[in-house]
C-alpha cells in the first residue's frame, strides 16, 4: 500500500472537513451576546417574542424534558427524554450551529466504524471451519447462477484482462471510489437539500431568500443517511450468518480435495491484490473480513446513490424543458425534452451503479448474486430506514451527558443584526436549524 496508507485516509478527512466548510452557516456568528428570534415552521415569527441567546436565561425558559415517539412493529409509545435545547447557548452547541455538517461527519464516522469494527471482530475470530463454509457457499452461488444462466463473471473478467490499461482503471475504481465517492455524495446531497435552502443566507450573489436547493429539503438527506446505516446493519447480519467467499479467493492452491479442485477450476484472478494490482488501505488489512462478499455494499451503496441522484427533485427554475417538433409522414409530432440538469441526473444515476457493478465483477470481488443481494438490502433499507428514528431517544441522552445541543432541521432561526456584508438580515424561512 505504501503512501496510500496515509493518502487515502487524508483524502477522506479532507472531504469531511471540506464538506464542513462548504456547508457552514455563514449567517450565524458564534458570539452569544446578540438577540435572536426563534420560531417553529408552524407559527408566524411575528407572533413570538424574541429570546435572548443567554445560556442562563434560555435554560430557565426551556423545559427540561421532551417527548419522543417510539414506533416498534406498528406500536407507538411516547418516551420522555432530556430537552437538550437548554444547552444551546454553550460553546459546543454554538460550534455545531455554525458548522452543522460536523454532526453529519460524526454520524458517518459512527456508522462506518461500528460496521468496520463488527467486520473486524468477525475477521479476527474466524476459524478454519468458517473459511470452509464460506467456500462452500461461494460454490453454491456458482451452481445457482449456472441454473439461472447468469454465470457471466468469467467472461466479464476475461474481457477486461485482455485490456491491461482498462483493467488497471477498473481496479482503481473498485479500490478508491467506494468510500470517497460515498462521502462526496453526502456532502453534495447535504449542500443541495439543506445548505442551499437556508432562506436567511445570501448565496452566490443572490439576495437573502433567493435559494437554489432541492424542494425535497433536509428530510431527503436524513432519509438517505439513515438508509446507509440500515444497509450496514442488514449486511452485517447477512454476512455474519451466511459467510461467503469472493470469487478471487477460490483459486487458493493450498485447499485439498475435490472442493479445492472445483474451486480452482474456474480460474478467477485476483486483479486488485495480486501483482500489479491497485489495492486500497480499506480493502487490504488484517481486520478486513475477506468472507463478507454477500451482500455487496459496493453495489448497494452505488445503487442508493444512483437512484437518489436520478430521482432528486430539482429547483423550480431547472424544470424548464425544450420542445422538439418533428414532421413524420405528414404528421407533426411534438416531444418535450427534459432539462439539461435532469438529463445529467439521469445519466449519473444510471452510469454510477453500472460502473461499480462492472468493477466488482471484473475484479472477481463479488458474484452477480452478491450484487442482487446488495440491491435487495438497498431496497429494504430505503423503505424501512425510519426504524432508526427510535434511536433519537438514545441520542438525546448522549447529548445531555455531553451538555450540548444538536442543530435541528425544520426550524428556522435568524439573527437580528447585520450580515457579513454589513447589511440587515431579514426574511422568513422554510428550512434551517435551531
Amino acid at each position: 500500500m505504501g503512501a496510500g496508507a496515509f493518502i487515502e485516509p487524508a483524502v477522506v478527512i479532507g472531504l469531511l472537513f471540506g464538506g464542513t466548510w462548504i456547508n457552514r452557516n455563514s449567517s450565524y456568528r458564534m458570539s452569544a451576546n446578540r438577540r435572536q428570534h426563534h420560531f417553529s415552521l408552524r407559527k408566524d415569527p411575528e407572533d413570538l417574542p424574541s429570546i435572548p441567546d443567554s445560556p442562563s436565561l434560555l435554560a430557565a425558559q426551556e423545559p427540561r424534558w421532551r417527548k419522543r415517539e417510539v414506533k416498534v412493529f406498528g406500536l407507538k409509545r411516547d418516551v420522555t427524554t432530556p430537552n437538550t435545547r437548554v444547552f444551546r447557548g454553550r460553546l459546543l452547541s454554538r460550534l455545531l450551529r455554525k458548522f452543522p455538517f460536523l454532526v453529519e461527519a460524526w454520524y458517518w464516522a459512527l456508522i462506518y466504524w461500528v460496521y468496520q469494527l463488527g467486520r473486524a471482530f468477525t475477521a479476527v475470530t474466524l476459524v478454519e471451519g468458517t473459511v470452509d463454509v464460506a467456500r462452500t457457499h461461494a460454490l453454491q452461488l456458482i451452481h445457482l447462477e449456472k441454473r439461472l444462466h447468469i454465470f457471466w463473471e468469467l467472461p466479464i473478467q476475461h474481457f477486461f484482462l485482455r485490456h491491461t490499461l482498462t483493467m488497471t482503471w477498473i481496479n482503481r475504481i473498485y479500490s478508491f471510489i467506494h468510500i470517497p465517492g460515498t462521502i462526496l455524495f453526502l456532502v453534495w446531497l447535504y449542500y443541495y437539500t439543506t445548505t442551499k435552502n437556508r432562506l436567511l443566507e445570501r448565496q452566490s450573489n443572490k439576495e437573502v431568500g433567493a435559494v437554489d436547493g432541492s424542494p425535497a429539503g433536509p428530510l431527503l438527506y436524513e432519509a438517505r443517511r439513515r438508509t446507509m446505516a440500515t444497509c450496514n446493519l442488514l449486511a452485517f447480519v447477512v454476512f455474519t450468518l451466511w459467510p461467503c467467499m469472493p470469487p478471487r479467493l477460490l483459486s487458493d492452491r493450498s485447499v485439498p480435495g475435490a472442493v479445492g479442485e472445483e474451486a480452482r477450476s474456474f480460474g478467477f484472478v485476483d486483479t486488485v491484490h495480486g501483482k500489479g494490482g491497485e489495492s486500497s488501505v480499506w480493502t487490504e488489512n488484517r481486520f478486513c473480513n475477506q468472507y463478507a462478499a454477500m451482500p455487496s455494499l459496493h453495489f448497494g451503496y452505488s445503487l442508493l446513490i444512483g437512484l437518489t441522484v436520478l430521482s432528486i427533485p430539482l429547483a423550480p427554475h431547472h424544470h424548464h424543458s425544450r420542445t422538439l417538433t418533428l414532421n413524420l409522414a405528414s404528421t407533426r409530432c411534438t416531444f418535450r425534452l427534459p432539462s439539461p440538469r435532469r438529463l445529467a441526473c439521469v445519466f449519473i444515476g444510471i452510469a454510477y451503479p453500472l460502473l461499480i457493478l462492472v468493477a466488482i465483477i471484473a475484479t472477481a470481488n463479488h458474484f452477480i448474486l452478491d450484487a442482487v443481494a446488495g440491491a435487495v438490502v438497498c431496497g429494504l433499507a430505503w423503505n424501512g430506514n425510519a426504524v432508526l428514528l427510535n434511536l433519537l431517544v438514545v441520542e438525546d441522552w448522549f447529548l445531555w451527558a455531553l451538555r450540548m445541543h444538536k442543530p435541528e432541521k425544520g426550524v428556522v432561526e435568524w439573527d437580528e443584526g447585520r450580515d457579513e456584508r454589513g447589511e440587515m438580515v431579514t426574511g422568513k424561512g422554510v428550512y434551517g436549524y435551531a
